[in-house]
């Protein structure tokens, strides 16, 4: 069964670059309005530097964090910073948790919240 997306695209691999970018666009709108990683930069005045995760100490983690989360949450607690207004800080961790996915296409730095790319 093949479900349909509102953008109309059947190439996988065009709808990966769109859902890339879109999802992007929206993280960054997220920052934008204060609204990304609200329960940590509440509560603890701390955000995830995802640069400072390593992909496959991440991905290794992940798996076996159902077994014993131990550590996922010492790899994370590792990674933590309280630069949490620092625009630089929340889109490199942007880019680099979405590489964990496989998408690399757009950079966040490059694109603008609500318009689409910068021209």
């Amino acid at each position: 069964m093949v479900l349909e997306n509102q953008l109309g695209i059947a190439d996988e691999a065009e709808l990966a670059r769109a859902e890339e970018k879109i999802s992007k666009e929206k993280a960054l709108e997220l920052f934008e309005k204060g609204m990304l990683d609200a329960i940590l930069k509440k509560e603890l005045k701390l955000v995830v530097n995802w640069s400072l995760v390593d992909q496959e100490d991440y991905l290794l983690a992940m798996e076996r964090s159902p077994i014993r989360d131990v550590e996922i949450k010492i790899l994370l607690k590792e990674a933590l910073t309280d630069e949490i207004h620092d625009r630089e800080v929340f889109m490199k961790g942007i880019d680099a948790s979405y590489s964990y996915e496989g998408y690399r296409l757009y950079k966040t730095e490059n694109l603008v919240a609500d318009t689409g790319e910068r021209m």
